[in-house]
Order: structure tokens, then sequence, then C-alpha cells
């Protein structure tokens, strides 16, 4: 375990009551909760100053979260070795750099931005370095310059606004859903159609993780018992090619909800390989090579420049993804 020198604390929100602590630091430090397992088992984590019975302990308004120590988020489940990567070992590239805007091929397992966790190796803390102009934009001193983000294990694209009046025009494109952003992604089991939309509502759960189940009637009284409030969420995906257990997808979301692809293919049988948050221990197998991120990268990126220009950016798959794919039969 790599330790750092201060604690990190948390206090429950209204929000969050009845989450439970793994999911919960799960989502603060961005790590799995096999790993905030090992946390709580090494007595690492302290709820109201008590060491928690289990990790599946449900959280209450108000309760005090301390993690004493931290082991790096990158370590690997399988093999139990640390491997600790500062920012400065990351490799961001950078795909077009304009005078209102910039876009940046996210690598996978780097924050975009900072969490309560306050973490120091972020997209933004090197944003920061390199553009330090965009301090005074966008609506968060957290988040300069940023109107969308890609989860820690997610890679690719991303518009980061250099100017105030660059963050409007690209926030009002995101608010109207004019934004193109199209995916690749690997998920467990075979799809039989070549084309799809998933509609299902996401909300976040009790447990603290987002849901989805497929929509039904709510006007009929026998399904009051079943329905799921949830916010508006529309993912459509083509079939790119077909592996025996996997099935590699493009998909272009047309809602921006949290982990909306991971969720809406989770919800649909299909998960994400390399998710550890939606999992379905079912599907996986001993002998999968552990990729060690999501297999989801944003490989295009649309939208309109301030002269009204439709300006449009692709990234090629990481290698470590094409890799993946080979070894599949």
């Amino acid at each position: 375990m790599a330790s750092i020198p201060e604690n990190r604390k948390f206090v429950v929100k209204s929000e969050e009551k009845g989450i439970r602590l793994d999911l919960f630091l799960s989502e603060k430090l961005k790590i799995s909760r096999s790993q905030v397992k090992k946390a709580i088992d090494n007595g690492l984590v302290l709820v109201n100053k008590e060491k928690p019975r289990k990790a599946g302990e449900l959280l209450h308004i108000s309760d005090s979260v301390e993690v004493k120590q931290f082991f790096d988020p990158s370590i690997s489940q399988s093999s139990g070795v640390v491997k600790t990567k500062r920012l400065k070992e990351y490799k961001i590239d950078v795909i077009e750099q304009e005078k209102y805007y910039v876009i940046i091929n996210k690598p996978a397992n780097l924050l975009t931005h900072p969490t309560e966790a306050h973490e120091p190796d972020t997209l933004v803390a090197w944003l920061f370095g390199k553009y330090p102009e965009i301090s005074k934009v966008g609506e968060s001193k957290d988040r300069p310059g940023i109107v969308h983000r890609l989860d820690k294990e997610a890679s690719g694209l991303l518009v980061i606004a250099r100017t105030q009046k660059m963050y409007e025009h690209l926030k009002r494109q995101f608010q109207a859903r004019c934004v193109e952003k199209i995916y690749k992604v690997l998920v467990y089991g075979n799809i039989e159609a070549e084309h799809g939309v998933i509609n299902f509502e996401i909300d976040r759960g009790k447990d603290g993780r987002m849901v989805s189940r497929p929509r039904i009637d709510k006007l009929k009284l026998k399904n009051v018992v079943k329905i799921q409030n949830g916010k508006e969420a529309l993912t459509e995906f083509w079939v790119e090619k077909r592996f025996k257990r996997f099935t590699l997808l493009r998909v272009k979301i047309h809602t921006g909800r949290t982990h909306q692809i991971r969720v809406h293919m989770f919800a649909f049988g299909h998960l994400v390989v390399g998710d550890t948050l939606y999992f379905n221990k079912k599907l996986v197998k001993k002998n999968d090579n552990d990729l060690g991120r999501l297999f989801l990268h944003a490989e295009k990126l649309c939208f309109e420049d301030l002269r009204g220009e439709k300006k449009s950016f692709r990234s090629d798959l990481p290698k470590e993804l094409l890799d993946y794919i080979l070894d599949l039969k």
C-alpha cells in the first residue's frame, strides 16, 4: 500500500443517505469496491471514528467517513502489485489547440478533475500548467474550462474551453444535445441486432450506484410498484464486430447522464469489459485478461466553434485496447 501524508475525510450528504460504505468510498476515491474492502479490512477506514462492521454498512446523513491511509487506485486486483503513477507519467495528447479551446486525448485511469478527495494528479492539474488562463473559465475553480468529462477508467476526446465565451457557447450546445459524441465499447455477450436504441431512464439507486431498467407503462395500476423514477437517457449503438463471448460496439449517446453507457449496457445485460462498479461475476471467467481499465473510448467529438463552423475530431483506439481485441477469439 502506498500511503499519502494527509487523511481523507467525507461527510455524508442528505442525497447520499442509505448508500453502502464501499460504494460511497468507491465513488469518492474513484477506485473499485474490492479496493475499498481491502482498506476496510486493514482498518484504514473509520465511520464516526469507529471501525465499520462490514464493507456494505449503510450510511446516514452527517456520518463522518475517514480514510486514514490510502493505496494507489491503479493497483492490480489480480496480482496485488501496487503501481504508483504520477501525473507526469501520463501521455496526454493535444489533438488541436485553438485560441478559444483545446482538444485533449485523455488517457485511461486519469481523473478529469479532482473530487472531494482533492486528488493532485488530474487532467485539470495538467491543464493549469499548460493553459493557466483557464483558471478564470467556467463555474467552478475545481473544474475550470470543463464542460463535459470522461470516467476515470475511460479514455478519449475532451474539449476544454480556454475562454468564458467559448465555455458558454459549448455549454449551450451540450444542453441542446447538439454535440455529437461517439464511443467504441466492448461488452460481454453476443448482441444479435445490428443496431439498437436503449432508452431506459437513469437515476441514483439506494446503494449509491446509478440504476436503470426498461421502460414500463406507468399509467397502469399494476406497474406502480415497479416504477423506477429517473431522468431521460438515450443510448444508440451499432455492432462493429462479434467475438465468441463479446461484442464490439460503436455507441452514440444523445444525453449525458452519469455513467450512462455503463449503466445502460449493464441494464441491457451486456456490461462493459473492465467495469468493476457495474459488474456481473457470472459473465467474467477466471482466465479473462485483466484489462485494468474500461473498454470505453471516446473516438469522435463534433461541435460548432464560435464562427458557427462544425468541428470534428477523431481518436484511434489506444494500443492496450487494440491488443485486447487481438487476443479475443
